[in-house]
C-alpha cells in the first residue's frame, strides 16, 4: 500500500519569533534562524515530507490592520533585530531550496491554509509546523498541526481531530467559533464578556456552533440556558455580545487562495533537496554538528563513513520508501 505524500507547511513568523525570544543568550547575530532551521530538520525527521513551503508575514503592508485598525494595535514595533532577522530567514530558506511564500498584504497563517487547501487537492496530507494556535481551525481529516512548545520539536503534539477535541473539548471545525467567543488578547481581539474557554467549549458541544447559540438566546434562550445557565445566556444576550464574535470570526478567516508555486512532482520546494546547497546554508549558519542529519532529513542520504560534520563526507542515497512510514504516524506522538 503507497503511503500518501505530506506537505509540511511551517509557520515562518512564529517560529522565529520563538527562537529570537528564547535564544537570545546564544551570542549569535543570527540566532533565530539557527533556531529555526534546526527546528526544520527536526521536523523533517520526525515528519518525512514529501515537500516543505515555509510563510511568512508581509513585513510591509496588512490587509486586516487596513481593514481592522484595531488589530494588533496594542503591540509595540518589532526590535530591528527581530525584523532583520525575520528577512534574513526567509532568504537563507530560499537558498536552502524550500518553497518561501511571503503573500502581499497577508500573513504566514493564510500561505498554512493554502498549503493544506493545495495538498488535499493533491491528493496529499499536510502537517502544519506553529506555535500559534489559529491553525488549530485547519485541522481534518488531511491536515494536522505540530504545535510548538517548551521543549521543542519532538516534545510538541500532532494535533489532529481526535486529539484537538480531548485538549480543548471542540471539533476543527468549531474552532473559530470557540476562539471568537474567548477572544484573542494578543491580537487585540475582545471576546464575548464573561465567556471563557470552558463555558465557549461547552455551549458548543451542546449547541453545535456560536451562531445556533446566538439565535437561540434572540428567541428566548431555553438551550443555552440549558447549557451554560441563566447568566452564560445574559452574557450572550449583552449589548455588543454577537457583533465582537462577527468581528473576531471575520479577522480570524484565513485566506486559502495564496499562490504557493509547488509542484509535488518536482521544483523548489521538493524533496529531497540539492545536498551542496544544505550543506553550505548549515554551514554558514555554524550549524556544523546539523549538516549530517540536515542530509538525512532533507536529501534522503545516508553517511557511509563517520567523519566529523565539516569535513568532507560521502553519502549515499537513502531508498525512497524511507518516508512511507514518518515518525508522525507513531501513536506515542501527542
Amino acid at each position: 500500500m503507497t503511503c500518501m505524500a505530506r506537505v509540511l507547511a511551517v509557520d515562518g513568523n512564529s517560529l522565529v519569533h520563538r527562537a529570537y525570544h528564547s535564544q537570545a543568550r546564544t551570542g549569535h547575530q543570527t540566532w533565530a534562524v539557527r533556531g529555526l532551521l534546526s527546528q526544520l530538520v527536526t521536523a523533517a525527521e520526525r515528519v518525512c515530507p514529501a515537500a516543505i513551503v515555509v510563510g511568512f508575514d508581509d513585513p510591509d503592508t496588512s490587509v486586516r490592520r487596513d481593514t481592522w485598525p484595531q488589530y494588533k494595535a496594542q503591540r509595540a514595533d518589532k526590535l530591528s533585530t527581530l525584523v532583520d532577522q525575520l528577512r534574513f530567514a526567509a532568504e537563507v530558506l530560499g537558498e536552502l531550496g524550500v518553497a518561501v511564500v511571503v503573500p502581499p498584504g497577508l500573513e504566514a497563517d493564510d500561505v498554512l491554509a493554502s498549503a493544506a487547501r493545495f495538498a488535499a487537492g493533491q491528493g496529499a496530507s499536510t502537517v502544519i509546523m506553529t506555535s500559534d494556535r489559529d491553525a488549530f481551525s485547519l485541522i481534518d481529516e488531511t491536515t494536522s498541526v505540530l504545535r510548538i512548545i517548551d521543549g521543542g520539536v519532538e516534545a510538541s503534539p500532532l494535533l489532529t481531530p481526535a486529539r484537538l477535541a480531548t485538549l480543548l473539548g471542540v471539533r476543527p471545525d468549531q474552532y473559530r467559533d470557540f476562539a471568537a467567543l474567548r477572544g484573542d488578547a494578543s491580537d487585540n481581539l475582545h471576546g464575548v464578556r464573561g465567556i471563557g474557554p470552558k463555558t465557549a467549549a461547552i455551549l458548543l458541544r451542546e449547541l453545535g456552533s456560536a451562531r445556533a447559540a446566538f439565535d437561540d438566546v434572540a428567541g428566548g434562550g431555553e438551550r443555552v440556558v440549558a447549557a451554560i445557565g441563566r447568566g452564560g445566556a445574559r452574557r450572550l444576550a449583552a449589548p455588543g455580545a454577537r457583533e465582537a464574535w462577527e468581528l473576531n470570526c471575520q479577522v480570524m478567516a484565513m485566506r486559502d487562495d495564496v499562490p504557493l508555486r509547488l509542484d509535488l512532482g518536482g521544483g523548489p520546494g521538493c524533496l529531497p533537496l540539492d545536498p551542496e546547497a544544505v550543506r553550505a546554508t548549515f554551514l554558514a549558519q555554524q550549524l556544523t554538528w546539523t549538516v549530517s542529519a540536515a542530509l538525512r532529513a532533507l536529501c534522503d542520504q545516508e553517511p557511509r563513513d563517520a567523519q566529523w560534520p565539516d569535513e568532507p563526507v560521502a553519502w549515499t542515497a537513502r531508498p525512497r520508501f524511507a518516508r512511507l512510514a514518518p515518525k508522525a504516524e507513531q501513536p506515542a506522538l501527542f
